[in-house]
């Protein structure tokens, strides 16, 4: 994938008679004349399509140009993931099902595969990378532990970024179901998720750090709310000995608060309530902290405290789930029962880990 300068990314068009069959797709899909419903829809799950480039100088090369779907990222994760039952087409030939099927004889059962990922780790500033070999190393028993770990920030399980996942997919899903005019063989869906937090000054309160950590400002259940005092502040690293024990203790309080509300809340959204007085007590006996502790110390606290917040209850994060690679898509007159299948063991593996 090489990237354009206006900002697009551009797939090079594969040798006949996949690369033609894929520009027939993205032609078909976004014909400006088109007036197809089912089509019109599943434009919204694929990258946009600004026709095909070629380059001055190598004017038979001919390039799919697409939507950069990690654009607007500061520190994108990337996962792909395959979908479907097999990963060969019906007109594949003997010698290649048995080569796809020797590649990841899991396919037929699992329903997908994990091609790839790459993942931003807060604690360590750095990314991690896992290839096919990962993937196909994955079993029945390992897969939700496998795929978990793309959604691990180094501190804790993003689950507000699984939970708007599975959104995403349910609605991919939801358009498998209505439709019977095409079949994906060896099609992939993108995952994409903002890795990094903004946490440069803290200061505790709805308008900052329930923003930063996606919570949000009024998690209303049975009339309780949980609100926020804004006494910490960012200065020299000077009172650095009463500060993380006090704050030690405070997030103890907000966490034992935290525990008690998620035992009664519904299914819809936490429920949690903090006395003007208690609220003080908490927060005032340390006014200040530094930036050194937040980096360090009282940072991965904080993250433990919010990172376990239940996802239903957070803002929806910044997710981007895409169906791309369409060297292998056919007409039919039945529904692509093989992806459908796919997708649902994947939404169930992503429902294990927001469970769990």
């Amino acid at each position: 994938i090489l990237q354009h300068p206006d900002g697009t990314v551009l797939k090079q068009l594969q040798p006949p008679p996949r690369g033609p069959r894929e520009q027939e797709f993205y032609n078909k899909v976004y014909d400006s004349n088109c007036c197809d419903s089912i089509l019109l829809e599943l434009r919204e799950y694929l990258p946009k399509y600004f026709g095909v480039w070629s380059p001055p100088t190598t004017p038979n090369d001919t390039y799919l140009k697409l939507e950069d779907v990690t654009r607007k990222f500061n520190k994108p994760c990337i996962m792909d993931v395959k979908i479907g039952q097999k990963s060969y087409d019906p007109y594949a030939s003997a010698e290649k099902i048995q080569q796809q099927v020797s590649k990841y004889p899991l396919m037929e059962e699992i329903g997908f595969l994990v091609l790839g990922m790459r993942v931003y780790h807060m604690s360590s500033d750095s990314y991690e990378t896992q290839n096919q070999h990962y993937g196909r190393s994955l079993t029945k028993e390992t897969v939700k532990d496998g795929i978990s770990k793309f959604f691990h920030s180094g501190y804790c399980v993003r689950k507000d970024v699984v939970a708007a996942s599975i959104q995403k997919v349910e609605k991919i899903l939801e358009w498998f179901e209505g439709q019977t005019q095409l079949n994906f063989y060896a099609s992939s869906l993108l995952f994409v998720y903002e890795g990094s937090y903004q946490v440069t000054t803290v200061r505790l309160s709805d308008a900052t750090l329930a923003e930063k950590r996606r919570v949000p400002k009024g998690l209303l259940s049975g009339g309780n709310v949980l609100e926020y005092n804004n006494n910490i502040h960012v200065i020299n690293s000077t009172e650095n000995g009463k500060i993380e024990a006090s704050v030690s203790k405070g997030l103890s309080k907000f966490y034992a608060l935290h525990k008690k509300a998620c035992s009664k809340r519904h299914h819809s959204q936490l429920s949690l309530k903090v006395e003007n007085s208690e609220q003080e007590n908490v927060w005032k006996t340390s006014t200040c902290i530094t930036q050194e502790h937040l980096n360090g110390n009282v940072l991965p606290q904080l993250e433990k405290v919010f990172c376990h917040v239940p996802a239903e209850t957070k803002e929806c994060a910044n997710v981007e789930v895409r169906m791309i690679d369409f060297a292998h898509v056919f007409p039919s007159n039945t529904r692509d029962e093989g992806y459908i299948y796919g997708l649902k063991n994947l939404i169930t593996v992503l429902q294990n880990i927001l469970d769990n």
